[in-house]
C-alpha cells in the first residue's frame, strides 16, 4: 500500500497512525496538494489528500473509507470502529466530531492565510463550530474513566480526536486556551506520546 499526503494533515496522519498501529506494511509519499498537485491529481482528480492506493491503479480517497477498508483487513475483534452495534454508531459520533473539529480548523486556517480579505462571518463562525465541538469532546471525556472513547484499548474515533487537537493547536496556536479544556488535553498528550504517533507525525507546514 501507498499512503500519500503529509503527516500534518490530521486526515493523512490518522490513515498513517491506523496503518502504524494495525501493523499493515506501507509506502509514505509525503506530496503536497500545493507544491505537488499534478502528482495528486493523477490519483485523486478531486486533487486532496490523503490517497491511499492499495493494488496496481485502485486507490481509496477519502479517510474514512480507508479505514473501513483496512477494518476489513483484520479479524472482527481487532478492528478499531465495532463491528457491532449500539457501540459502533457511537464510536462513528465521536470520530464525526473529531473530524468535523479537523475539517473547521482547516477551513479557518485557509481563510485566515489564503485569503487577501478575510470573511470575518466565516471566520467567527468556524471558531464558534470549533468551540462549541471541544466542549462537547471535554464534556464526554471528562465524565468517562476509561483511557479511550472505545474503552481499554485506543479505536478510530480516539485517533480522529487526537489528531484534530494536534492539528488544531499546531496551525491556531493563539486560538484556544487549552487550560479551559483540561481533559482533552490531558487526553491530547497522553496519545501523542504513544510510539506510532510519534512515528506518524511531522511539524505544521503552512502552504506557501
Amino acid at each position: 500500500m501507498i499512503l500519500i499526503g503529509q503527516y500534518d494533515s490530521p486526515f493523512v496522519r490518522r490513515v498513517g497512525i491506523a496503518l502504524t498501529l494495525y501493523g499493515i506494511p506501507f509506502e509514505h509519499r509525503p506530496w503536497s496538494v500545493f507544491g505537488d498537485q499534478e502528482r495528486v491529481r493523477a490519483v485523486n482528480p478531486v486533487t486532496k489528500v490523503p490517497v491511499l492506493v492499495i493494488a496496481g491503479e485502485d486507490v481509496i480517497i477519502e479517510s474514512h473509507m480507508m479505514l473501513d477498508y483496512l477494518d476489513s483487513l483484520v479479524p472482527e475483534e481487532a478492528r478499531m470502529f465495532p463491528a457491532r452495534e449500539p457501540e459502533r454508531h457511537r464510536q462513528l459520533k465521536v470520530a464525526a466530531l473529531g473530524t468535523g473539529l479537523a475539517e473547521k480548523a482547516v477551513s479557518l486556517f485557509y481563510e485566515k492565510r489564503l485569503h487577501k480579505e478575510i470573511s470575518e462571518v466565516w471566520a467567527e463562525r468556524c471558531e464558534m463550530q470549533i468551540r462549541a465541538t471541544l466542549a462537547a469532546l471535554e464534556s464526554q471525556r471528562a465524565a468517562s474513566a476509561l483511557p479511550f472513547w472505545s474503552g481499554e484499548r485506543i479505536g478510530h474515533a480516539d485517533i480522529a480526536v487526537a489528531t484534530a487537537l494536534r492539528f488544531t493547536r499546531d496551525a491556531h496556536p493563539a486560538l484556544i486556551d487549552w487550560a479551559a479544556y483540561p481533559a482533552l488535553l490531558a487526553f491530547s498528550n497522553r496519545l501523542e506520546a504513544m510510539d506510532e504517533f510519534i512515528a506518524i507525525s511531522q511539524a505544521f507546514v503552512a502552504p506557501a
